[in-house]
């Protein structure tokens, strides 16, 4: 709710991905995301990394998923987000689940190297099977990081992280970034992240600087920035495409 009270403040529309799980427990919130204008995707139903998961079990898991939304009032469903951007290299076989699906894109790859998953390699948007992939973007600090995206967009130094925008920002570059509803939690309780592989290090990243994260946010369209959804953003390319064809 807070992310949302603070979208209508500034008249942005974003893109949700929502995991079926969560859909489940609170059809209300979903509905009222869809009420408020956002678009809904999917984050799979029970947020198991792809390189868990066979292919029929992955194509189960996100039907389920999409099910779950359009009991909530979801319609056009076009978009996934993989778990903890696990959509790598040795999963490349989900693109073609979301093609039989009827999915238009996905922002699941992370084209760096990450303590968790990344695509290292990866360069720029790319359909894959049918499906337009648009990986989080990223600049150098010293190495290639998500700055636009959780736990970067809290804790890289201010210095940095306008930097970055702003290089970006010259390069007439849009910026792919995400946040979770923790990001913004300050309440919290403190628990060990699982995958995190029991880094105290890591796991005290995943608290710091919550309660600056709609203050950062604000500086960005201070900067010129607009924040639009995926439906919006693949609009877009697509109109710019075809006037140039």
């Amino acid at each position: 709710m807070r992310y949302l009270d603070w979208l209508d403040r500034v008249g942005s529309k974003c893109t949700f991905f929502v995991v079926g799980r969560t859909a489940e427990a609170y059809p209300d919130l979903v509905r009222e995301i869809i009420h408020r204008g956002h678009e809904v995707g999917c984050h799979s139903h029970s947020h198991v990394h792809l390189t868990d998961l066979a292919e029929r079990a992955f194509r189960a898991d996100l039907e389920r998923n999409i099910e779950s939304l359009v009991k909530c009032g979801a319609s056009e469903i076009a978009g996934f987000r993989a778990p903890t951007f696990s959509l790598i290299e040795a999963t490349q076989w989900v693109y073609g689940v979301l093609k039989a699906l009827k999915f238009r894109y996905s922002s699941s790859v992370l084209p760096a190297q990450n303590p968790l998953f990344g695509w290292r390699g990866f360069q720029g948007e790319r359909t894959i099977q049918g499906i337009q992939e648009i990986p989080a973007s990223v600049g150098f600090f010293p190495f290639r990081v998500p700055f636009g995206g959780g736990v970067y967009f809290r804790c890289l130094p201010r210095m940095i992280l306008n930097r970055l925008f702003d290089d970006a920002a010259a390069r007439l570059s849009p910026v792919i970034g995400y946040l979770h509803p923790y990001d913004i939690d300050v309440t919290q309780e403190r628990f060990m992240h699982p995958h995190l592989g029991n880094s105290r290090l890591l796991n005290r990243l995943m608290y710091i600087n919550r309660d600056q994260v709609f203050e950062r946010l604000d500086h960005v369209l201070r900067c010129g920035f607009k924040i639009i959804s995926y439906r919006e953003y693949v609009s877009l390319k697509a109109g710019a495409v075809a006037a140039t064809s």
